[in-house]
């Protein structure tokens, strides 16, 4: 990954994009990228083409759709491959990792305040107005993502067979992810919705491609991201919580196809459920925070493994433990983003065209309704009920809530940020804020 990018910036006649420029650019990113992907993309998109003129548009849709393409976090793959456009590998580094530092350290930071100080009456009440605002949140999400990816009966009975999956038979999420997918490869562009766009299509490679340099950078790619987590693995010990971060992670960033929201079910259903890191509520607070802070909503990655390793730290001081749980989490996620930009972006013309692989990305898009329609209702079980009874129907423990046990004000917060994204666009920042005002308020007179 040490080769060459690019010539940078593809405008006629316009002259290169110096890096300390750039530089700068990316590190202003990482303090005003707010909003999610959709936001993150738009912020890009107004800044990088509209305002700067750094690249045209027909280059930015291409490496928008390249990044689609691709498990992971697709605004921050789209900020490496953009960085790789304008100044090759020491671009795509500087636009990866400024991406993510602010995002990361505010995390870290938030990650010890709720475990050193989240019993503290006010502060707790506070992470609880966050939890209510977050069912209202993955809802909205469900239905915004639903009205783009069910556009006919059968991707319909994909979304409800993945929530059954999940839900009634607990079924792996990687199970669920790749069936889909080999469902829509299998189908092609028989699939309804999976024919790929014939616009913006980009002829001239960057890079060549060649064998050659695949394995060089793989070689490279896959020692800078493995090595370092199978270190702390082996010398924190093959039971460890951090060993299990470690190989759980590493494993997820294979399979995360579908944005955040599809990943923080997978993350949910392992963390709470298999290895009972936290719990389902804690895992909404997570959220929350990921969604009022910079960076990609999967930043939220970083506050389990704060707290996973802060609870079991072994050896090492809980702090000091939790904060090197973030960090192997935190490189497992997102250091393949960069392996997956450099190994793809020289083929990425051939990859767009590939009739079979738009059906399976139709596919799984699909069924990550279901994925994320299983987190809203684990989300409001937990959050907003009091008690629940575990039923067996089919071998796997489903949690239905005992609806007496409602609670009132937690309900009318879910429902009113519900509303107030869904019905007035109201930016999810200042919905969390009011709902953690509305918690602390509830806990100062109780």
């Amino acid at each position: 990954m040490t080769e060459p990018g690019p010539a940078p910036r593809d405008l006629p006649g316009s002259p290169p994009v110096p890096f300390a420029e750039a530089f700068r650019f990316w590190v202003w990113l990482g303090f005003v990228n707010f909003g999610g992907p959709t936001g993150q993309i738009s912020l890009m998109h107004t800044e990088l083409v509209e305002r700067r003129r750094w690249i045209d548009e027909g280059s930015y849709l291409h490496a928008l759709n390249f990044a689609m393409l691709l498990p992971g976090p697709e605004a921050h793959q789209l900020a490496i491959y953009v960085g790789w456009l304008l100044n090759g590998t020491p671009g795509a580094l500087a636009a990866g990792v400024f991406f993510l530092l602010p995002a990361f350290a505010l995390m870290i930071a938030l990650s010890w305040v709720f475990a050193v100080h989240g019993d503290v009456t006010w502060i707790a009440g506070v992470f609880d107005g966050l939890a209510w605002a977050v069912v209202g949140i993955v809802a909205a999400a469900l239905l915004r993502i639903a009205g783009r990816a069910l556009g006919h009966p059968i991707l319909v009975v994909l979304a409800v067979g993945a929530f059954l999956a999940l839900f009634v038979f607990g079924v792996p999420f990687p199970v669920v992810v790749l069936g889909a997918g080999a469902i829509g490869l299998i189908a092609g562009t028989r699939l309804p919705g999976s024919k790929p766009g014939a616009t913006d299509l980009r002829e001239a490679e960057r890079v060549p491609p060649s064998w050659r340099r695949t394995a060089r950078v793989l070689a490279i790619g896959l020692a800078v991201w493995l090595v370092p987590l199978a270190t702390i693995a082996v010398a924190a010990g093959s039971g460890s919580v951090l060993a299990e971060e470690a190989v759980f992670f590493t494993i997820a960033s294979l399979v995360t196809f579908g944005g955040a929201y599809a990943v923080l079910a997978y993350v949910n259903q392992a963390a709470v459920i298999r290895f009972g890191w936290l719990s389902a509520s804690e895992m909404a607070v997570g959220l929350s925070l990921a969604e009022t802070t910079p960076g990609p909503l999967i930043m939220v990655v970083v506050f389990v493994g704060f707290l996973a390793a802060y609870r079991e730290p072994a050896s090492l001081e809980p702090v000091a433990a939790g904060v090197v749980g973030a960090l192997v989490v935190a490189w497992a996620t997102f250091v393949p983003s960069f392996l997956w930009i450099f190994l793809g972006a020289p083929s990425v013309e051939r990859l767009r065209g590939n009739e079979r692989l738009s059906g399976a990305l139709t596919a799984i898009t699909a069924s990550v309704v279901g994925v994320i329609a299983n987190l809203a209702v684990v989300f409001a079980t937990s959050v907003l009920f009091e008690e629940v009874v575990v039923r067996t129907p089919f071998g796997h423990d489903v949690a239905v809530p005992v609806l007496g046990s409602a609670d009132l004000l937690a309900l009318g917060i879910a429902a009113g940020s519900f509303v107030a994204i869904r019905r007035f666009r109201v930016n999810v920042v200042w919905v969390i804020a009011a709902a953690g005002l509305v918690g602390l308020v509830d806990a100062l007179l109780s």
